[in-house]
């Protein structure tokens, strides 16, 4: 959904239509779902097209790299058919003040909180399927036949993402939340090994993905890659659990549902871990469960950072504090059954 641009994202359109080399000025509206980069639609008479650009305030080292995102989706056209075409990269920050791209909209249906239509838990079982069955299938692409070996670090990824994210959540915790310095020690000390090398989404929910107009039930298209990378297939599918709240989870979880998990028919935590492993032959662990979840904190807590120090004044994240809380109390809970 769309809406008209807060006052500060906007951007110069007449900069960006002289660079497009565009004769007609488009409409541009704003996508209010999302958190990190800012997407635009841009509309033309003939056609729709979609600019995204980093958020002001203060961003990781190695976040909302433009170039990145549009070269990964460049790259992966070939061999994975559910990226959007790509248009134009400008790295050139004179234009509007930030590195941006521009690619073509994928016509179809988004589900945000709610599904969005109407359908029989029999359908919804078989649409959550299929989009578990394309993150299976996004896990088997060859990064080498794709030209993006080069993303990869080696060996030690589960290790680098734990001390990673421990640094960034150190870095933006503000008064409001806890340490979660229990769930690191943890974390630091239950790592496993790697369980395998793959092209991994990092932010695979439902909200980035595209349903077919006239098939509500059939992906088409997978959005937002800014976190793509090479790393362990099961860290990926512990990050996208951490967003699945199911309809007997507790009120608060509930409350910060992003994607419509709760549906009746949709798969429940357990079933996507047998789902991916009937698939696979991986099995997710606690720790990968818990690390999902911590990630996700250090995710909305460097969000809720730029919030609390007045970087942005987008009140979508005036209560992001309380679901960094919310989820240091779900891992601790976690860990101790575990």
């Amino acid at each position: 959904m769309t809406t008209p641009v807060r006052a500060e994202d906007a951007f110069d359109v007449a900069a960006v239509t002289a660079w497009l080399g565009s004769n007609q000025t488009p409409e541009v509206r704003q996508f209010r779902g999302g958190a990190s980069n800012l997407t635009y639609l841009l509309k033309y008479p003939d056609r729709e097209l979609i600019l995204r650009r980093p958020p002001a305030g203060r961003k990781a080292a190695t976040a909302h790299d433009m170039a990145r995102e549009y070269r990964i989706q460049s790259a992966l056209a070939p061999v994975f058919p559910y990226v959007p075409k790509m248009v134009a990269l400008c790295e050139d920050e004179s234009v509007i003040g930030s590195p941006f791209y521009v690619m073509e909209r994928v016509e179809g249906r988004i589900p945000r909180k709610e599904l969005g239509v109407d359908l029989p838990p029999g359908e919804v079982r078989q649409l959550c399927t299929r989009v578990i069955d394309l993150l299976v299938d996004l896990h088997g692409i060859d990064p080498a036949a794709a030209g993006l070996d080069g993303l990869g670090r080696g060996d030690g990824y589960v290790a680098r993402q734990v001390a990673g994210w421990s640094e960034r959540y150190r870095r933006a915790r503000t008064r409001n939340v806890g340490s979660f310095e229990k769930v690191i020690r943890w974390l630091d000390a239950n790592q496993p090994a790697d369980s395998g090398s793959c092209l991994i989404h990092n932010d695979f929910r439902f909200d980035n993905v595209v349903f077919a107009p006239g098939d509500p039930a059939r992906p088409i298209a997978l959005l937002d890659w800014e976190m793509a990378t090479i790393g362990d297939p099961l860290m990926d599918l512990g990050s996208s659990l951490a967003y699945w709240v199911q309809a007997d989870d507790g009120f608060l979880f509930r409350a910060f549902r992003r994607q419509p998990t709760h549906t009746p028919g949709m798969l429940t935590r357990r079933e996507v871990i047998d789902h991916y492993h009937r698939r696979t032959g991986l099995e997710l662990t606690a720790f990968h469960e818990v690390f999902g979840l911590f990630r996700l904190a250090g995710i909305v807590q460097q969000i809720y950072y730029r919030y609390y120090h007045r970087q942005t004044r987008n009140p979508a994240f005036r209560h992001f504090w309380i679901a960094a809380v919310m989820l240091e109390r779900r891992c601790l809970r976690i860990i101790r059954t575990a």
